[in-house]
């Protein structure tokens, strides 16, 4: 365990910003009236974002504490979707959080707002809208973009000692 304390801290790390953000886009109106713009910024531009930011410090530390200054870009990609498992292992716990105390009406207003575009019945909509396939969908993300994102962070810090 202690091989991994790095990647434990950074995935609590973006868990707890993950908090944070939904509890930004609540207040922002992005649960409620304004859910159109959650799917836009939430998903193609702050998670991503996160996951830049949160990989590339992780693996810095790593790099500096753990490998004396050095990593090579195999060893890059592992940190990283470990922190991405750690991150996937919360997830259940955070869309719980979510859902139950930041935004209650989230799953019912989301359902709502996609069935009165009339794309698809309310039935559907909220098949698509609840707390499992929101846990289902996140995990799935989150695993494939911290390790997308850990690999292409890692082809950045690489650095192999001189010979």
């Amino acid at each position: 365990m202690k091989n991994f304390q790095i990647e434990f801290k950074w995935g609590i790390i973006f868990s707890i910003f993950t908090l944070l953000w939904m509890y930004v886009e609540k207040n922002m109106g992005w649960h409620t009236d304004q859910i159109s713009k959650h799917q836009i910024y939430t998903n193609l531009l702050i998670i991503p974002l996160f996951f830049i930011i949160i990989i590339s410090f992780a693996l810095l530390e790593k790099k500096k504490k753990y490998y004396n200054g050095f990593i090579t870009w195999e060893q890059g990609v592992i940190s990283g979707s470990i922190i991405s498992i750690i991150i996937c292992l919360l997830t259940p716990l955070i869309q719980a959080i979510f859902i139950n105390y930041i935004s209650p009406n989230y799953f019912t207003d989301a359902a709502l707002k996609l069935s009165d575009r009339g794309v698809i019945s309310l039935e559907k909509a909220k098949e698509v809208y609840n707390l499992k396939a929101t846990i289902i969908d996140a995990v799935v993300f989150n695993l494939a973009m911290g390790i997308v994102t850990s690999a292409i962070v890692a082809a950045f810090i690489k650095k192999k000692p001189k010979a």
